[in-house]
């Protein structure tokens, strides 16, 4: 591959993503799996969207929070989700050096952004459950946004940092990335510099964008299921257990899966299983989500069962 000046120093001008081309066959379904996957993504967290703030019943910080975590979806697998279509269908697997950097800051970003709504989200059922007197006056309108506009913040301040970090490496040899996307630990093994600033650096971005909000979270869910096994009634846990019921399940799958791809060594034997798990938690992820909050939610559901009528309502006048 060509090669120019980038940083006054020698640096491939593009990279390689290799993804999953080792399957040649495979691109064409994997196009329309992952089209299809795309497409009812977007769909439905769109929905979730329109939903919360058209309608007034959904209103209320939960709802708000909601929203804001089905946008960060949309963002989030749009950074990856349109290129490799765009590598199924082309076959061109190369992504020019800025592009790369570019891709990497907006998914670090949308990443630590959902870290931070997931913990935001749990402290909000946390004040609905163990704190329920207190909940109108400690999660007010103005906490509320504040929240989520720290939570955005948050993952664009991190994201900035590190990867303005990872800008000022040099990268040499191969100029192959062994991954779908442009994430942290492919791009760092292709650099030739000392990396040690930008390791340090990451490691303490870490533990503000994912150690922290984890151990917020889980914090907050220990003390959610202690108060709800305290309930005398089986009727009244079970209300209670409804409303962080689907939240509970979107963290398990989210942080379960991204422990396991970041723990796993980057061997040579384990890497189709990191991007098969990579996969898993950036595209499959935010396609589930809008369904467990969908179809367990009774509020979401009498929300989505109120525009279907007014749509019916108004196709009828139309005629």
């Amino acid at each position: 591959m060509e090669k120019e000046e980038w940083d006054n120093r020698t640096s491939p001008v593009e990279f390689l993503l290799l993804g999953l081309s080792n399957v040649p066959k495979l691109q064409m379904p994997l196009f329309l799996l992952s089209l299809m996957i795309y497409m009812v993504t977007v769909f439905g967290n769109i929905l979730i969207v329109v939903l919360v703030v058209a309608d007034r019943h959904l209103h209320t910080p939960m709802y708000v929070f909601l929203g804001n975590f089905s946008s960060v979806e949309i963002c989030y697998t749009s950074t990856i989700l349109p290129r490799l279509l765009a590598s199924f269908l082309t076959r061109d697997r190369s992504i020019s050096a800025q592009g790369c950097m570019t891709q990497f800051f907006f998914f670090d970003c949308f990443a630590g952004t959902e870290c931070y709504l997931l913990a935001t989200m749990s402290y909000d059922r946390y004040l609905a459950i163990c704190q329920p007197l207190l909940y109108a006056s400690l999660m007010n309108w103005k906490v509320c946004l504040q929240l989520a506009a720290g939570s955005w913040l948050a993952g664009l301040l991190t994201s900035t940092i590190v990867t303005g970090q990872f800008s000022k490496l040099q990268f040499c040899g191969p100029n192959a990335i062994d991954h779908f996307f442009c994430d942290f630990a492919p791009l760092l093994e292709l650099a030739c510099s000392d990396t040690t600033a930008l390791r340090l650096v990451t490691f303490i971005i870490c533990f503000l964008d994912v150690v922290f909000p984890f151990v917020f979270t889980l914090l907050s869910y220990i003390c959610i299921i202690a108060v709800i096994l305290r309930i005398p009634t089986t009727m009244g846990r079970q209300k209670a257990f409804s409303t962080c019921s689907s939240h509970l399940i979107v963290v398990t799958v989210f942080y379960g899966t991204l422990i396991v791809v970041y723990m796993i060594p980057r061997t040579a034997s384990l890497r189709q299983l990191n991007k098969a798990l990579s996969f898993f938690y950036t595209i499959l992820t935010p396609m589930v989500n809008p369904l467990l909050y969908s179809l367990r939610n009774r509020e979401v559901k009498g929300a989505l069962g109120n525009a279907l009528r007014k749509t019916v309502v108004c196709i009828e006048r139309s005629y």
